[in-house]
């Protein structure tokens, strides 16, 4: 039945008080390091991706669709990794939709592997993007995601972002994440009509 919903989409208006990184990496449980994208790393981001519901991916596909893409920007991709050889474990990029923009840009790829996941790690990461669009001079930050990803959307509200309204179901889906997650921070919704510029 979920897959016949609409994905939700998310917006941070802006990019003013972050938290600080450092904290955030300081708490990293023992054995993860936290590091950006370095050439090579097609491989083990590919295999991260393909754990996360994300469809199927090949290293070719990563290259002709992220990596090797004008708008990838290498000090974007955030990584967490584990042990001497330096396992990708968990991922966020900061992606945008096309090399010209300077404004939206978009949190992309957030992925954290299975055997991984409930150790704040995607916070760290997703923490980061928000840094780096702040860092290269952009306004906000929007990405999507699904309603059945409880884990991730809390994360999300937590670093900020607002449900964006573009679709009539999203009211309702919201809605019921709320009351899932019982969320009780503040919630101001974005109505966007489809077709609409991302944000003015």
């Amino acid at each position: 039945m979920s897959e016949q919903r609409p994905s939700l989409r998310m917006m941070r208006p802006d990019l003013e008080r972050l938290p600080p990184m450092e904290p955030v990496l300081a708490a990293l449980p023992a054995g993860y390091t936290f590091r950006t994208y370095r050439p090579g790393d097609e491989a083990g981001w590919t295999t991260l991706m393909n754990t996360g519901e994300m469809g199927t991916w090949t290293v070719e596909r990563t290259l002709d669709e992220l990596t090797g893409r004008p708008q990838f920007d290498r000090d974007g991709l955030f990584l967490i990794t584990v042990g001497p050889d330096e396992q990708a474990v968990g991922s966020a990029c900061a992606w945008l939709p096309d090399y010209a923009e300077t404004e939206t840009g978009i949190l992309h790829m957030v992925c954290v592997l299975p055997d991984h996941r409930g150790k704040r790690l995607s916070y760290a990461v997703c923490l980061a993007v928000l840094h780096r669009f702040r860092q290269r001079g952009f306004r906000r930050v929007t990405l999507s995601t699904n309603d059945w990803r409880l884990g991730a959307v809390k994360v999300y509200l937590e670093l900020g972002y607002q449900p964006v309204y573009r679709h009539p179901m999203h009211p309702q889906q919201w809605q019921e994440v709320i009351q899932k997650l019982q969320w009780a921070g503040q919630i101001v919704p974005v109505v966007e009509q489809v077709g609409a510029a991302s944000a003015s």
